[in-house]
């Protein structure tokens, strides 16, 4: 399968690589989307040596496409994960902004019936920002546009606070993906 994978900013970043290399070795083609602020919590080297493909974080990169890549890439790929999903990128795809790569191919790959893709989040974040009513609201907003959420799990988070907002560990996702039927386990 193509995996459009792509990574937002916050610490649970740290699980990307994980997630990439458990996808690779299921034989599964990834292609890494990596918000700038992603790229401070882990390096865009290691995210494209496991990947084997150039890692993108910006609209005007791109191989060929004429800039096109959040057009083209949502069409390649058979399933868009994004984990972590911080708060912000679930408020910009809950109210269709796209002001960089990541939202604007999220928004590219459409909606409902229409989405070219299925699309999974897996949200991460601090507990009151979960909790948080506009989080819920958003979250609320893109289930019933079709896209699936992996919860997130309880435990102690980054900044030591205990509660809900951790993301699951990527054999977690994994699992989760595959009872849904989005992944074959063969690649």
């Amino acid at each position: 399968m193509n995996i459009l994978f792509a990574v937002s900013g916050g610490i649970a970043a740290y699980k990307a690589p994980k997630m990439v290399s458990l996808l690779r070795e299921e034989g599964h083609s990834v292609r890494v989307l990596a918000t700038p602020n992603s790229l401070q919590f882990v390096s865009r080297l290691t995210l494209s040596a496991l990947a084997g493909a150039p890692v993108l974080s910006s609209l005007f990169e791109g191989e060929g496409d004429y800039g096109m890549s959040h057009i083209r890439l949502p069409e390649w790929a058979d399933l868009f994960l994004v984990a972590p999903a911080s708060a912000d990128l679930i408020a910009k795809a809950a109210q269709g902004i796209a002001d960089d790569l990541l939202s604007t191919t999220l928004l590219a790959v459409g909606s409902g019936e229409s989405a070219v893709c299925p699309v999974v989040l897996a949200p991460a974040m601090n507990t009151r920002m979960w909790s948080h009513a506009a989080t819920r609201a958003n979250l609320q907003r893109l289930q019933s546009w079709g896209v699936r959420m992996i919860e997130p799990t309880a435990g102690r988070l980054a900044c030591s606070d205990l509660g809900e907002g951790r993301m699951p560990e990527p054999e977690e996702v994994l699992v989760r993906l595959k009872e849904w039927g989005l992944l074959n386990a063969t690649g």
